[in-house]
């Protein structure tokens, strides 16, 4: 028989945190808390939120009848540390320290290994993250920019996008690691990565203004254009990174980020709602043959996910441009909490070595 493992999985986000207790890959209880923007904004850093989070999960798992001593481990959703490959990393004080400072910037998803290691330590257990957000399996020729002071960096959705592309190399009757996949995580921020033989090999930047435009944020831009609205003393920096990032794509177009929304307004007519939902669509079909160049044509498959993938009539106009390249398989919504989980099992089963962050 084999071994049942119970493992508690924290995910953060800007005003969400999402739980989940899985024995092996069987879900016992998923639960997304959500926090008022009135909460969140009594906290002046990310850091300062790390108690009020804590206790939410641990009451949270109290009402749901969760014994803490059952757990055998718990994973975090890795933030901004130190660029690392994909895999599995214990949690160790080093990333501790990491975390909190932010070193690769501010975000709530670097609560997700503070609080795991915190509540693990309590239990004398393992804490882990699984291919945090800074995963960087980039090849050379990726980070070159065309100014030597600003190399590329892979800011994007690696968590999602590998824990599907070993859902699809399944379906295929393979392992992620034997196939070349162009996938397209469509969320709040875009970002479509080039994954060889499972390294993200190449990725547009989709937290600072790189690629397709997104729901939220305004991908990338005419750069001559930018720099002279940032010195037109018209905005604040503050107010100029809310339009890239936050206030950009959909929302500055249309005023929306929500695509059932505007999917309602073109269904009324709205033919310019169709322009703007249709240019996200054109964009993100541009850069997925973008990437198709970097792999010289050799794609097993196309695959489209995140909450935008949910859309059959956007996926549709993604389908019409990049379907000669390769098939294109759609798994609508996001796939992180069984993938953090999965990570963790992959190790507690020796199929992977635990990685050690330093």
């Amino acid at each position: 028989m084999n071994q049942i493992y119970r493992i508690l999985a924290i995910n953060p986000g800007s005003t969400s945190t999402k739980i989940a207790v899985y024995d092996n890959e069987d879900s016992i209880f998923t639960k997304t808390i959500f926090h008022s923007s009135e909460i969140i904004g009594q906290f002046s850093k990310i850091h300062d939120q790390y108690n009020f989070r804590k206790e939410m999960v641990v009451n949270t798992l109290k009402e749901q009848g969760v014994d803490l001593n059952s757990l055998d481990g718990v994973v975090g959703r890795g933030g901004n540390m130190k660029p690392v490959k994909g895999g599995t990393y214990g949690i160790n004080e080093k990333m501790i320290e990491d975390l909190k400072v932010g070193v690769m910037g501010q975000h709530a998803s670097n609560l997700g290994g503070i609080i795991a290691w915190e509540i693990a330590n309590l239990l004398n257990i393992p804490a882990y993250v699984v291919d945090p957000v800074v995963v960087d399996e980039l090849e050379d020729l990726a980070r070159i920019s065309g100014m030597p002071e600003i190399p590329r960096k892979s800011k994007d959705h690696p968590l999602n996008q590998k824990a599907v592309g070993r859902k699809a190399a399944a379906e295929l009757g393979g392992k992620y690691e034997e196939y070349n996949f162009l996938i397209a995580h469509l969320g709040g921020g875009i970002s479509i990565g080039v994954h060889k033989k499972g390294r993200i090999i190449d990725v547009n930047n989709a937290l600072d203004g790189d690629g397709p435009f997104s729901p939220e944020r305004s991908g990338g831009l005419p750069v001559g254009s930018l720099v002279d609205m940032c010195f037109s003393g018209e905005y604040t920096k503050q107010e100029i990174m809310k339009k890239i990032v936050g206030n950009g794509g959909l929302t500055a177009y249309l005023g929306t980020n929500d695509g059932r929304e505007i999917q309602k307004r073109i269904k009324a007519g709205d033919e310019y709602a169709k322009l703007i939902y249709e240019a996200m669509a054109y964009q993100i079909s541009k850069e997925i043959g973008a990437g198709a160049s970097v792999l010289r044509g050799e794609v097993d498959a196309i695959l489209l996910t995140g909450g935008v993938a949910y859309d059959d009539e956007f996926t549709a106009w993604i389908k019409e441009r990049v379907g000669f390249i390769a098939p294109v398989m759609v798994y609508p919504g996001e796939f992180e909490m069984i993938a953090l989980v999965q990570g963790v099992l992959r190790v507690m089963n020796g199929v992977e070595s635990v990685k050690i962050y330093s």
